[in-house]
């Protein structure tokens, strides 16, 4: 096969970096795309022709031999000298730190010339025992490394929290921000000059890009990778998506204990996150789209030696990327989330993306809204027929053409002149693309639906917005009134769900308060409410479900979510009884309650505000500091405009 043409990496401009980190939107003038990066040597940056384009990333998303673009080097090009490295100021000065610096890194023992002069580059790995989407990625850091150590680099592994989505309680969303802080924290107390982020279990991916683009340091993100396909008795399994479908089968009497047994051995098969397109895979497409990857590096499967090339891959561009200086404030512009956000859309992506982005966009100085969603919404169509929305799996999807090929076919609404991490520009990234399997990734005059896969509602019910993902939802509910059934904890609903004294039919809308960032707490992925039994013995498969919580990407249903305000804060939702009629119409982007202004006024005025959850520790900063689900569910003192000045290591 044959790599396309290398790409280029632009000249930062050298005014719009400062020693510390604002909250302001990018310089977005300071690229000169001429400008490449030199060849490394093993103790300094010398102006020499770099050669090869480094490993292909794993089979192929822009050909159908190999692996997916190269990682876009150019000749020729100066680098930054040792004493410009952000490292410097802990190793290379005259002082009794650096002296102590020196000497404690000889107690790990390194030599001299294994690091002095060198970019230092921080892996920061979520690894644990604990995280089966992230077993594996103990190994890849040393895949990171070897490239970072060809590079002329000097790695250095830090482990940080892992945010297991199976194992985590309440919820890992409540600890995202924590993962945040610790990133933001890490990479500005040490001696470091670069960083390469591994994650990919569905909140690791937003925390570690939330707390880099908050020190913003030169950045290559390495995503997890999906697991591979599940198998039992003969069908294809997707992880979630069929745990929730045999899950009802089950309670429906379909089938019983041992096949249960069988599918607890079939429906997860190796390391790596799931494999359809929920949370995980829609926000490393994301960071993908947005430009912080290696090209195709988002769907290699997680046990495919593609993957320790892409991560090897990874190791050489971030070394070429502190020599530049090319920071991640100049990737991360408007222009990038926005087409991040179509790329979300165009996929069937998971609802938590909506939070994700908006959080993410905050911390690099863009505002970004429900209204940019559901106005880029109406102009993608949903391609990618993957699954919970779809027919397909992520392996699938890799060899269809990865998000490269898939793309290629949204040039028409992307931003193709902006710079990623890879190349001078996504329009380069994507010169050659391919697409292998039309079924997978459909044309555009064959979408699976018109308009993008997440619709952001508004009316009395959410005056702060909602959303649904309607292309997972039976068609019949999406325009749907009908009585409300009111559960106002989680725990209550379990308990009485099934209960036939309640009256529950298939016309009936479930409602669920006390479920969002701070009823939850942590807004855990309550939002797909379960069909009663005896509804499920009837075939009902689907209702109409409204709640202030999350749901896991892997779901499917007519569900609602996100409502806001919640309605541990008097949100409407905390005013709704039990026989008040609900009216969703999804083409209307509308979700009312039938109540007069007067009766909520009433009941308003009857409401109590809910007792404190926590009364120290990090729940109580969770509950003081965390924002709605409508502007991305960050802690007030991170999102907030300001300066944070690096320490002083002399």
């Amino acid at each position: 096969m044959s790599h396309e043409p290398a790409g280029t990496i632009p000249e930062p401009d050298e005014t719009s970096h400062q020693s510390a980190r604002t909250s302001h939107a990018p310089d977005e003038t300071s690229h000169a795309p001429d400008s490449t990066i030199p060849e490394p040597d093993e103790t300094s940056p010398p102006p020499t022709d770099t050669g090869p384009a480094p490993t292909d990333t794993g089979p192929a998303p822009t050909d159908a031999g190999d692996g997916p673009t190269d990682a876009g080097d150019g000749p020729g090009g100066a680098g930054r000298k040792p004493e410009e490295l952000r490292s410097h100021q802990w190793y290379g000065t005259d002082g009794l730190r650096s002296f102590s610096h020196r000497a404690r890194t000889r107690q790990l023992g390194y030599l001299p010339e294994e690091h002095l002069g060198k970019p230092v580059i921080a892996i920061l790995n979520t690894w644990s025992d604990i995280n089966p989407c992230h077993v594996h990625l103990r190994d890849r850091a040393q895949a990171v490394k070897r490239g970072v150590w060809q590079a002329g680099g000097f790695p250095l592994e830090f482990p940080v929290s892992t945010l297991s989505e199976t194992f985590q309680k309440p919820t890992p969303m409540l600890y995202r921000n924590l993962l945040a802080m610790e990133t933001e924290e890490l990479l500005r107390s040490y001696p470091v000059d670069g960083a390469v982020l591994m994650g990919g279990c569905d909140k690791t991916t937003p925390a570690l890009l939330m707390g880099a683009a908050s020190v913003d340091l030169p950045t290559v993100f390495v995503p997890a990778g999906p697991m591979l396909p599940g198998h039992w008795r003969g069908e294809t399994l997707g992880s979630g998506t069929d745990m929730w479908k045999y899950w009802d089968e089950k309670r429906a009497g379909l089938i019983g204990d041992c096949e249960m047994a069988e599918l607890e051995s079939g429906l997860a098969r190796s390391p790596g996150h799931c494999m359809t397109m929920g949370t995980a895979s829609t926000l490393t497409a994301a960071a993908e789209t947005l430009g912080v990857t290696v090209p195709g590096a988002s769907s290699v499967p997680a046990v495919d030696s593609g993957h320790d090339r892409m991560a090897a891959a990874s190791g050489l561009r971030i070394v070429e990327l502190v020599r530049r200086d090319l920071r991640l404030s100049q990737v991360l512009t408007r222009e990038a989330y926005e087409d991040a956000v179509a790329a979300v859309l165009a996929l069937g992506g998971s609802t938590n993306a909506v939070i994700h982005l908006i959080a993410m966009a905050g911390r690099s100085g863009v505002t970004l809204t429900l209204d940019d969603f559901d106005r880029i919404a109406r102009t993608v169509p949903v391609l990618a027929n993957l699954r919970p929305g779809g027919r397909y799996l992520m392996e699938d999807f890799h060899f269809a053409g990865g998000m490269t090929g898939f793309l290629s076919r949204l040039t028409d609404v992307l931003h193709l002149d902006r710079p990623t991490v890879s190349h001078t520009s996504l329009r380069e990234q994507l010169a050659g693309a391919l697409v292998h399997d039309d079924e997978v990734i459909r044309d555009r005059a064959r979408p699976l639906a018109a308009e993008g896969g997440v619709a952001v509602l508004r009316g009395n019910l959410c005056p702060d917005g909602a959303v649904i993902k309607h292309i997972a939802a039976e068609p019949r509910l999406l325009k749907h009134t009908g009585p409300a059934v009111v559960f106002d904890d989680y725990r209550t609903m379990q308990r009485t769900i099934d209960d036939p004294s309640l009256g529950i039919t298939a016309d009936h809308v479930l409602v669920l308060r006390g479920a969002g960032p701070k009823g939850g707490p942590g807004m855990p992925e309550y939002g797909m409410l379960p069909i009663p039994r005896y509804l499920l013995e009837q075939g009902v498969r689907d209702m109409v479900r409204i709640s202030d919580a999350r749901m896991s990407g892997t779901s499917y249903g007519a569900c609602v979510l996100h409502v806001a305000p919640e309605s541990h804060v008097g949100g409407p939702l905390a005013l709704v009884r039990t026989g008040d009629t609900i009216t969703l119409d999804v083409a209307a982007r509308s979700l009312h309650l039938h109540v007069t202004d007067e009766e909520l006024t009433g009941r308003r005025a009857a409401w109590t505000p809910p007792p404190a959850r926590y009364e120290r520790g990090y729940g109580a900063l969770y509950m003081e500091q965390i924002s709605q689900a409508d502007t991305g569910c960050d802690f007030a003192f991170l999102a907030r405009p300001g300066t944070t000045p690096d320490p002083y290591a002399g």
